[in-house]
């Protein structure tokens, strides 16, 4: 039986009950009500669960029982130290409230389209509060949620400036669209996101390209478009993904991804781009937003020059590290340092980009905040949950059985599948952390991190490294929630009035043929008989 020795818990309990009573008081939201009564009846069962939670308070409210601790033998004091020790490590049911949101994230848009699209705010966060409380008070670990909030907020900075920023620039491309046009706008998306980053090459050029084919839009535009420029693209600089740029951090040379990732991002780009070609040869219809026959003059028109500065600082601001410039100032937590004035830098970008953009770039994109929101609200959800997916997956790459299983193959399709479906970016630098632990490195010492880079010190290391970075990358495209850039895509293909495939529709119709042999190949080349 589990005693709760403190109030404030059941009063916080009580409190939410009323306030989602009042909330959702009328008929219409007795669904929603009895819905979150439920989440909140398992948040705490899940508190609940822990022995360790439960302990906890029961010795909380007998202090007479302190006494009797005092007088345990040094064994036993060892022995309850680890038990308390193993209690950190969460156990595998905890992955519950990640999967249901990925269910919900993939099923909510088929077959209740109107209650998800109307509570995913409210789903998401209650998910992600869930697993926060019983890291809080269950397993008393602070460090998770600390770290999943300092990565969202790091996330999230970056996504909405360059999101917001490129929203005032308009990139109007007046020509016939053709299947070599199309090429051309892709082969662009997938360079340049080198230099701004695989979000801001997406949000730069998402709605020029779908103006360009507006009267023979289909989804395998914006697939294709998610394939190439939100991700495989931004393969050769630590700009141009997340996880690459944490391994850059983290003490990999800049120049070391194009100079290890180039022959699969060139092989890798030519099979994408030619899939693309064959299948746009082949669409001749004229249906797509607008049927009318339209007059071309061939020119290109740019409208809001200025909001390119803004791409730039936000890029620039990049940089203000404070684990590799000691001069930036920074919150010190744990023996850690958080960055927080890059990303003030990146909201003032957010809010001065939008307030002085041009007003006829923002009206002929057809600027809306939506997209953003349901990344913002989303990506809550999934940083909240994913504490348990990582930690378990990480643990056991660490541990002995884990090491033996580790090479530059497992870490390619380990470190891939799930990129797909977990933030790419913390998925690379467990894989990584665990690829040096075996081998005795530390991926907190920045040597040890340069020397695993460059090989020679490690065995394998260039090889597992190259893997662990590729398959971050492209596996990125497996599915909407890989990569930050996939989400907001879809979001505004969808708010423009494109039909875009449901979250297994997207991995059935488009990942599984064309994406995963792809995958195999470059596996099948650069990395099986290596």
């Amino acid at each position: 039986m589990y005693t709760f020795g403190s109030e404030p818990l059941i009063n916080g309990i009580n409190c939410l009950r009323r306030n989602i009573s009042v909330i959702f008081s009328t008929k219409k939201h007795v669904f929603v009500k009895k819905a979150l009564y439920t989440i909140l009846f398992i948040s705490i069962l899940f508190l609940m669960g822990s022995p360790s939670y439960g302990a906890q308070s029961s010795n909380s409210g007998q202090a007479d029982r302190q006494e009797v601790v005092q007088d345990e033998t040094h064994d036993q004091v060892e022995e309850e130290h680890e038990a308390d020790e193993a209690h950190h490590a969460p156990p595998g049911w905890t992955v519950i409230p990640f999967v249901l949101l990925l269910l919900m994230i993939a099923t909510g848009p088929l077959f209740y389209e109107h209650f998800w699209h109307k509570n995913y705010p409210i789903i998401a966060v209650v998910l992600a509060v869930m697993v926060v409380l019983y890291y809080l008070f269950a397993l008393h670990n602070v460090h998770g949620p600390v770290h999943a909030l300092a990565e969202y907020v790091q996330f999230i900075a970056l996504l909405a400036s360059l999101y917001i920023a490129s929203g005032g620039i308009m990139i109007d491309v007046d020509k016939k669209a053709t299947p070599l046009a199309n090429l051309i706008i892709l082969l662009t998306g997938a360079i340049i996101s080198n230099l701004i980053g695989t979000t801001g090459a997406s949000m730069l050029l998402i709605r020029p390209f779908i103006r360009l084919n507006k009267t023979r839009i289909k989804a395998y535009h914006i697939i294709f478009f998610i394939f190439i420029v939100s991700n495989v693209g931004g393969s050769l600089t630590p700009i141009g993904d997340p996880p690459l740029f944490l391994g850059f951090l983290k003490g990999v040379p800049f120049f070391w991804t194009l100079e290890h990732n180039l022959f699969p991002w060139l092989f890798a780009l030519a099979l994408l781009l030619a899939t693309f070609y064959f299948f746009d040869r082949r669409n001749t219809s004229n249906y797509g937003l607008s049927d009318e026959e339209p007059t071309f003059t061939n020119k290109i028109k740019l409208v809001g020059f200025r909001n390119f500065v803004w791409l730039g600082v936000v890029i620039g601001s990049v940089f203000l590290d404070p684990n590799v410039l000691d001069w930036v100032p920074a919150i010190h937590y744990d023996g850690q340092k958080f960055s927080f004035v890059r990303e003030i830098i990146m909201f003032s970008v957010a809010f001065l980009s939008f307030k002085f953009a041009n007003k006829g770039a923002i009206a002929g994109n057809e600027f809306s905040f939506e997209p953003i929101r349901e990344v913002a609200f989303i990506f809550i959800g999934i940083f909240g949950t994913m504490m348990p997916a990582l930690e378990l997956v990480g643990g056991f790459a660490a541990s002995p059985e884990g090491a033996k299983l580790i090479n530059h193959n497992t870490l390619y399709w380990g470190t891939g599948i799930l990129s797909g479906f977990l933030d790419n970016a913390p998925t690379y630098i467990n894989f990584l952390t665990a690829a040096m632990a075996s081998q005795g490195g530390n991926i907190n010492k920045i040597s040890e991190v340069v020397a695993f880079a460059q090989g020679g010190t490690f065995h394998d290391s260039v090889m597992d490294l190259k893997a662990i970075s590729i398959a971050a990358v492209f596996f990125g495209a497996l599915t909407y929630i890989g990569n930050g850039p996939n989400f907001m895509v879809k979001s505004i293909a969808e708010q423009i009035g494109i039909k875009m495939p449901s979250f297994f529709g997207y991995i059935i119709r488009f990942s599984i043929p064309f994406l995963l042999p792809l995958l195999l190949l470059v596996w099948l080349v650069f990395f099986a008989f290596a």
